[in-house]
């Protein structure tokens, strides 16, 4: 990856976090800690994968994004808007009575939005109809869909990785958020999912494991899954390792982030935070 796209892509990231966390201050809360978490394959995804029409949110031959663990609509939303698929001045109404954007976005409201989600386990056996419909219907989209790992405690999602390798669907990405946290407390304290790459090994897939917060590592893997799919080789799953709260330091690794209200206090914090955070990785750039 050349610099500029590097530098590019970092300081979009750095403007989408702070989107986020503009939104959730508005809205009064929201799940803040995931949407951080995500935000780095989002704009990844967004602003260098992913083949999409602005102009058009039903083109026909876009690949599609499956946001799986949903109530990371704030982050989704943020994205959204700031490609402008709808007005900004909306996400000042996220999660508020009567605004089209709910705390998990509705595909049927929300441009840009190919699934209705948030009944977690739910994303992936939908991800996977999505993928066996370009194969019928002769398109070359890719799919892509993004898994907690909190969700993977749920067993829907071991069922679409069995039919995920037995239909052989390459066409489909599967990443997962690796924050290591949920709502009620770390993943392998609740229900433990290691060794969590090697589960995903055993059920057919090519497994790359990545800094979730590495752009360059996160480009190169999503390629090298684009590759594999015109390859027709293993589906892929992409174990992305992150962190709940990147970017601000009082939330960093916290599961108590999972959801949360800010205050003006810790709004200012999080923005001073959020402004050293990006100082620091834009440095690495050289």
């Amino acid at each position: 990856m050349d610099k500029q796209t590097w530098t590019n892509l970092e300081k979009k990231a750095d403007e989408l976090r702070g989107l986020c966390l503009q939104t959730t201050f508005d809205a009064g809360s929201g799940h803040i800690g995931g949407g951080l978490s995500v935000m780095d394959i989002l704009t990844v995804l967004y602003h260098k994968v992913m083949k999409i029409d602005l102009k058009n949110p039903n083109w026909e031959d876009r690949d599609r994004m499956v946001m799986s663990k949903g109530h990371s609509g704030i982050a989704h939303a943020s994205v959204l808007a700031d490609l402008g698929y709808f007005d900004k001045k909306e996400l000042k109404t996220f999660n508020l009575t009567g605004s089209k954007l709910g705390i998990h976005l509705d595909s049927m409201k929300v441009p840009g939005v190919d699934a209705s989600t948030g009944s977690l386990g739910h994303g992936l056996p939908m991800a996977l109809g999505i993928a066996l419909g370009a194969r019928v219907l002769g398109k070359d989209w890719m799919t892509y869909c993004i898994l907690g790992d909190g969700e993977c405690n749920e067993g829907a999602i071991w069922e679409a990785a069995m039919a995920i390798t037995h239909f052989k669907a390459t066409n489909l990405v599967t990443i997962v958020d690796r924050n290591k946290c949920m709502i009620d407390g770390l993943t392998e304290d609740v229900m433990a999912l290691e060794p969590f790459a090697d589960k995903w090994r055993a059920f057919g897939f090519d497994v790359i494991e990545v800094n979730g917060h590495d752009i360059p590592a996160l480009c190169a893997a999503l390629e090298k899954a684009k590759a594999g799919a015109k390859g027709g080789g293993k589906p892929v799953l992409i174990l992305a390792d992150t962190v709940k709260g990147e970017g601000v330091d009082f939330m960093a690794g916290d599961y108590r982030w999972h959801y949360g209200a800010i205050d003006d206090g810790m709004y200012k914090k999080a923005q001073e935070s959020l402004a050293a955070y990006a100082k620091k990785r834009l440095s690495k750039i050289n």
